[in-house]
């Protein structure tokens, strides 16, 4: 056992086992009102996993859940990216990080394998890294610099933040690279002492879009997957909802050749196709899966119904797992093993970055359809035929118009204004891809849909700029209010798990 394995054991032997239990946002449903609908229906969970939400909101969670396991799920920090300047640019996400987990009481912090900004272009939703070996190498030095850091900020007793969980990344429709998925968390994890968490639709989605699914059984896939994917460093895993796009035209929803997958993709609001839990019931009988902790339904954005029967089913089916006995704790050695840096990533500072860092441009322009095939220029292993050209025109095109945000719906006076002289919406998709910008704010869509949308009304349009302007900044301080509201006093104080 390497070094780095040993600090990963090490930390991980202090996670105590936690059972069934979800991972939620606080706003989207109300949390308390999801809590009541549970306790009602009689049914208890081992611990929650929260998003990423205002600091007053978090302490307020904890506040009225004070003996309940609670978690963290990052968002903003984008540890697959190959920019110098990672440092500088992450600070803030860091701090924030280590200050929510330090309110929750976390002893893990979730963060994507994936990024919403990549060489200056912006998306809503995640893509997936370049699955290369430098991506990995980058990927876990970006890692290592995160841990010191939370642990240099952290409270607990030993002066230690929470561990670093690494997720695995859905595919939405395509993926760029020379290994596979399970070789590149192989690969991050020889280099970092991070946990992973393993995303079950996730990896149903590699099936589908690698083009496995035209090859190999199901079953076949996740075994061969299973075997190569470094799954003593899994601590969490999810469960989420998959389901086809609204923006994908009706024929190609269905079914169009027998056999054929339909065009899922990761959905937290969906219901939970049963293949899912199948697949799940596969990776908890694998020898190797030592060290998982918690298994938690995604439920962010689902109705709560569904929550609450999905969530019934998934106990019934793996409450035996809720319940086993945790794999006995492994000591590890004392050394911190990020603090030692490993002699195969010592060369990744140099020309390996800057070539990543290319690839990324390239990568970013292509899925913007700003460049020709993506193939020519990025290294591509897998790719399912048309699934780029679905992404381009269906799925980015309603991310940037609709996604976040109805453009009429938030800009109503201005949009009749542009509907008058005869400017096309689907122009502000050009305008939003025309050229990279530097990143400097924390990442926020919704803000960067209004300050963005704006711009372009100011270039179109100069004479509805005043107006396009009063009518984001309501909207922006109606977004700051409701972020930063709290709930207090309700019955939903006496929620329990």
């Amino acid at each position: 056992m390497t070094v780095i394995d040993q600090e990963f054991h090490r930390r991980a032997a202090r996670i105590p086992h936690h059972g069934l239990g979800l991972s939620v946002d606080v706003y989207q449903p109300d949390l308390f009102e999801l809590l009541d609908a549970l306790q009602r229906a009689g049914l208890a969970y081992g611990y929650l996993e929260i998003f990423k939400a205002a600091t007053p909101a978090l302490a307020e969670v904890r506040r009225r859940l004070p003996s309940t396991l609670l978690e963290y799920h990052a968002e903003g920090l984008w540890v697959t990216q190959p920019d110098d300047s990672i440092q500088s640019q992450a600070e803030a996400e860091v701090i924030t990080a280590a200050r929510h987990t330090q309110t929750l009481g976390s002893h893990w912090a979730n963060f994507e394998g994936a990024s919403k900004q990549i060489a200056g272009y912006s998306f809503g939703t995640y893509l997936p890294p370049l699955f290369t070996r430098a991506g990995a190498e980058v990927s876990a030095e970006n890692i290592r610099w995160v841990q010191r850091r939370l642990d240099q900020l952290g409270d607990g007793p030993d002066r230690e933040g929470p561990l670093f969980l690494l997720e695995t990344p859905p595919l939405t429709y395509f993926g760029f690279g020379d290994l596979d998925m399970a070789e590149f968390f192989h690969r991050v994890t020889e280099l970092a002492p991070c946990g992973l968490v393993l995303d079950v639709g996730h990896v149903w989605t590699v099936y589908r879009y690698s083009g496995e699914w035209r090859r190999h059984p199901l079953r076949d896939f996740v075994a061969d997957f299973l075997d190569r994917f470094p799954l003593e460093r899994v601590v969490h895993l999810h469960v989420a909802g998959l389901a086809v796009h609204d923006a994908t035209p009706v024929e190609d929803s269905t079914l169009p050749v027998p056999g054929e997958l339909p065009w899922w993709i990761d959905a937290h609001g969906a219901p939970i196709p049963a293949i899912l839990f199948d697949m799940l019931e596969q990776i908890l009988s694998h020898p190797r899966l030592k060290q998982a902790k918690g298994i938690a339904l995604e439920v962010d954005t689902k109705a709560i119904p569904q929550t609450v029967r999905e969530f019934e089913q998934f106990g019934d089916r793996f409450r035996w797992w809720a319940g086993s006995t945790p794999a006995p704790s492994l000591s590890g050695a004392s050394s911190r093993g990020w603090d030692q840096e490993p002699r195969s990533a010592q060369g990744v500072m140099t020309g390996d970055r800057r070539d990543l860092r290319r690839q990324y441009e390239a990568y970013a322009r292509a899925v913007a359809g700003l460049d020709g095939p993506a193939s020519v220029q990025l290294p591509c292993r897998w790719l399912e035929s048309g699934a780029l050209e679905a992404y381009r025109h269906q799925y980015l095109r309603h991310e940037i118009l609709h996604w976040g945000g109805e453009l009429r719906d938030m800009f109503p006076e201005t949009c009749k204004d542009l509907d008058r002289v005869g400017i096309p919406l689907a122009l502000f998709v050009e305008y939003w891809f025309r050229e990279p910008r530097r990143i400097e704010d924390s990442y926020d869509f919704f803000l960067l849909k209004l300050g963005r949308f704006v711009e372009f009304v100011g270039e179109r349009l100069p004479h509805a700029l005043g107006l396009a302007t009063r009518e984001a900044t309501d909207l922006r301080n109606a977004y700051q209010a409701a972020c930063e509201r709290v709930e207090t006093g309700s019955q939903a104080d006496t929620v329990t798990s």
